[in-house]
This record gives C-alpha cells, structure tokens and sequence, in this order.
C-alpha cells in the first residue's frame, strides 16, 4: 500500500491536542483518522512528527499514513479538506517511500510563540498570542534567549514528571522579534523538544524581559536541572509548531526569517537578536 506524508494546519484552540484521547475527547488525529478512513474504506493510523498539546497550533505538522487508495496526491488532499473541520487543513500530501516515518525520521523543528505585548488586550489575537501588557526589554530577551543555544541538559524546563531517557537536547537558534507595544515572536529551532519545553523557556525569557530575572542566571538554572529555578510556564495559545525538517543536509536553520516573511504574517519585521 502506498505510503504518504501529510503537512498540515490546525488552529488548536478547540483541540484536546493532536494525540487521540479517551473518553472522546476532540483531537487533531481523532478527526483526521475517520477522514482517511472513510477514503480508504478500512480503519487507519497515522503518526505524527510531534504530539501537539491542548490549545498549542500548527501550521506546518508532518504525519504519515500507509492508506489504500488509487487517489493521486493532490486529488486525495482535496478530498481530506473537503470533509475535515473547518480548524483543521491539509496543505500538501506527498508519496514517500514505505519507510518514511514522521516522527522518528524528523531532523528538526521550529516552533514559534506569539506575544500581544501591549497594554490592552486584543481580540483578534485571543487565540493565538498571550497577552503580556508590562513591556517588554527585547534586546535584554534576545540575549538571554543565547544562553540556551547548544547543547545543554534542559531538565529545568521540562514538564513536571517528563519520563524521558535524558533530558539533553540541541536548540540551534533561540531569536526574538517585534516591537513592545505590539506583537512579539519568540522563535526556537530544534533536533528535539521535551514537553512544555519551549513554553517554559519563554515564560523564563518573558521575565528577563520584565527585569524579574537577569540575563547571566540563566546559566545557573539550567545547571541545577530543577523546573522550580525557570520560569511560569507560558500559555499553550500562543504556540505553533512552524515545520519539520526531514532528508539529508544539516539540520541547523540558515538564518532568522525575512522581513517579508514577517511582513506577510502581518508582524513587525523590526528585530532583535540578529533577525531582520
């Protein structure tokens, strides 16, 4: 049976997370899997490159699925969208070899966190920025955001009970952007991510910005491994799952995204931390 990689977006708002969860709870994979096997006309799986939590968004996650059918990939895309919830879109299905994997062949990630850093909330942003009204020192974030670039144990920024063989991971670039007053992008690109990791880390960088915490503390709080030395961890609504990297080549970023890119999202590109 062919084998076949889907990218995908969702707004996870009203999503208990992407995983299928009991006592039918609405989940990204319990709407996608009945879809594709109403196409198939048989029960299937499919797996997905991160498991998403509640209320966290995405707009490129990858999950791949072995499914039965004669349908080229742009004509079953167009089938999925067209019974899928209106939260949840397939933007590209491509055929991949039966090996494929989406989640054990991922190479890296990058997850991006939205903060309305103005005095007054706004509601156009409610379901995808956190609200932070105090302003916020970006150059003072920007350079606390280097102090977890690398590789480092990351235990302080892991969920409370995270069941994990080593909480080592390699973050490739932690950046910041925006303008206070305005909307703020925090950015981190990634081989792997322990749970709540990045909104814990920008929690702690959001009081850097805040001037609760300075900058040079950071390197001891990583070094004492205890979640209780970070920071809050920040809400789930303002995190997206950006893309994942698969195929050959290195799998640290070129760069910071361009001002057009930033202008296209409708943010500011003004930038700290080496972005445009």
């Amino acid at each position: 049976m062919p084998t076949f990689k889907l990218t995908l977006a969702y707004d996870g708002t009203d999503f208990d997370g992407w995983q299928v969860q009991p006592g039918g709870r609405r989940t990204v994979q319990g709407v996608l899997e009945p879809v594709l096997a109403t196409i198939a006309d048989t029960p299937v799986r499919v797996a997905a490159a991160g498991r998403t939590d509640s209320g966290v968004h995405a707009e490129g996650q990858v999950a791949s699925v072995t499914l039965q059918t004669g349908l080229a990939p742009e004509t079953l895309r167009r089938a999925l969208n067209a019974q899928l919830p209106l939260d949840v879109e397939v933007r590209r299905v491509e055929r991949v070899p039966e090996s494929f994997h989406a989640r054990y062949d991922a190479r890296a990630k990058r997850y991006r966190y939205r903060v309305w850093n103005a005095r007054e909330r706004d509601v156009h942003r409610d379901r995808t920025h956190h609200h932070v009204p105090q302003r916020l020192d970006l150059e003072a974030v920007a350079r606390a955001g280097r102090h977890f670039e690398g590789e480092h144990d990351f235990a302080a920024l892991a969920a409370a009970r995270t069941a994990v063989k080593t909480t080592v991971r390699t973050l490739h670039r932690v950046a910041v952007w925006g303008a206070p007053g305005a909307a703020v992008v925090f950015e981190v690109d990634g081989t792997g991510f322990l749970r709540h990791m990045v909104r814990n880390l920008v929690g702690t960088l959001i009081e850097v910005g805040q001037g609760r915490r300075s900058e040079e503390s950071l390197g001891a709080m990583l070094a004492a491994r205890d979640r209780t030395q970070a920071g809050p961890t920040a809400p789930a609504r303002g995190l997206c799952l950006v893309w994942v990297l698969y195929g050959p080549g290195p799998s640290g970023p070129t760069g910071c995204e361009t001002a057009s890119e930033a202008s296209h999202r409708g943010d500011s590109p003004a930038a700290t931390g080496g972005c445009p």
